[in-house]
């Protein structure tokens, strides 16, 4: 919790406010820690009700989003579209389907892409969206229909020098371009920049799809060598998930010199003390969208465990939570310290509890928040 006054006391209204979100809540209150030092230097802050504005969206957009499934069902999920902050340009930040995303986390997430904007230093304010809906499973007609049926709402809110949505969980290249060819044809315009990691084909960034991840591990080993003195060549890294994130940072991690060891998804992990297969894993999910535990039947020597939480129990000297929020705690952080863990570098948004960033800083290993070590997809 803050101590200083002002910073203890917006957080306290910010609780009563929101009480029923606590992601946002666990995201503010870790900024909040991180500026007692600071707050203390600017008394102007109070007197312009600086952090009120700070923790309060300027616009809170929540829409209903009906589809049609392949059996000729209508089905309906909740949209939303949270526009953060725009002090330093417009909203920028990705869009999330997934079965877990309500209003506390896609505040959340537009909450902490404020700060991680600014740290690239390019003028780009904070925003995020996403949909309860969950891609796994449904056919390419049925994403399709419900991107569109998505894009018929957010087309009015967004604009590429008003807020300029990318991907997320769940929202890859495929997604973007149903998206974004129902934004032209609405407006009858190409706006290339209204949305972020198209494909090449029709106005994507070369190497946005390895950006987060490639940054991820160029990150780790500039981290390393200025504060530990050590190489990045030679270690062996632990990966939580198997999305775009995942899958690039074990391939940047093999081209540095590092072996990944272990990976996950939703249902469990595989472990492969060979070092994983990256043709092999990214023909499972890009391809075949399968199950990672396909993996451990198609390598000899790879094992598959049920629960993805006890990855962070693999002997490694690298972790790179890559998958989802609080997805390590502090027990997992003490099994990191106990097998000889040196350094943790976040791939995902907030995916260390607080009390497993107090277990990892407390130990002394090399902490990296999201904010800074994956911001390499949002500048790219």
């Amino acid at each position: 919790m803050p101590t200083n006054e002002y910073l203890n006391r917006v957080y306290e209204d910010v609780k009563k406010r929101d009480a029923g979100q606590p992601e946002f809540l666990q995201a503010v209150r870790e900024v909040f820690e991180s500026l007692e030092l600071i707050a203390v230097k600017h008394p102007e802050w109070e007197a312009g009700g600086l952090l009120e504005r700070f923790v309060e969206p300027e616009r809170v957009i929540v829409f209903r989003i009906p589809w049609v499934d392949d059996g000729g069902r209508v089905r309906v999920n909740r949209g939303y579209r949270v526009q953060f902050n725009s002090a330093i340009g417009p909203y920028k930040g990705g869009i999330r389907f997934h079965p877990s995303v309500n209003l506390s986390v896609i505040k959340f997430l537009g909450f902490e892409q404020i700060l991680k904007n600014s740290l690239t230093t390019l003028p780009m304010g904070g925003g995020k969206g996403g949909s309860d809906f969950d891609p796994k499973g449904k056919s390419d007609a049925e994403v399709m229909r419900f991107c569109q049926s998505f894009m018929t709402e957010l087309y009015r809110h967004i604009g590429q020098f008003t807020d300029t949505p990318a991907g997320d969980i769940g929202v890859g290249a495929r997604e973007i371009g149903y998206m974004f060819g129902t934004y032209k044809k609405i407006v009858n315009r190409f706006d290339g920049g209204v949305l972020t990691g198209k494909s090449l084909a029709f106005g994507g960034s070369l190497a946005r799809a390895q950006a987060t991840g490639y940054g991820l591990c160029y990150f780790a080993k500039e981290s390393l060598m200025l504060q530990r003195n050590e190489s990045f060549d030679g270690k062996t890294v632990v990966i939580s998930g198997s999305g775009n994130v995942a899958q690039y940072a074990a391939e940047k991690c093999a081209l540095l010199g590092g072996k990944v060891v272990a990976m996950s998804d939703s249902a469990g992990f595989i472990y492969d003390p060979n070092g994983i297969n990256l043709e092999v894993l990214m023909d499972i999910k890009q391809v075949r969208r399968e199950r990672i535990k396909v993996y451990a039947d198609e390598v000899p020597g790879s094992v598959y465990s049920e629960g993805c939480r006890n990855i962070w129990r693999v002997k490694c000297d690298i972790a790179m939570p890559c998958a989802s929020q609080n997805e390590m705690d502090e027990a997992d952080a003490g099994e990191l310290i106990k097998n000889g863990c040196m350094a943790v570098f976040e791939g995902a948004n907030m995916p260390l509890t607080p009390e497993a960033i107090d277990t990892v800083v407390g130990s002394g290993l090399l902490y990296s928040p999201g904010k800074a070590s994956n911001a390499g997809g949002v500048a790219t």
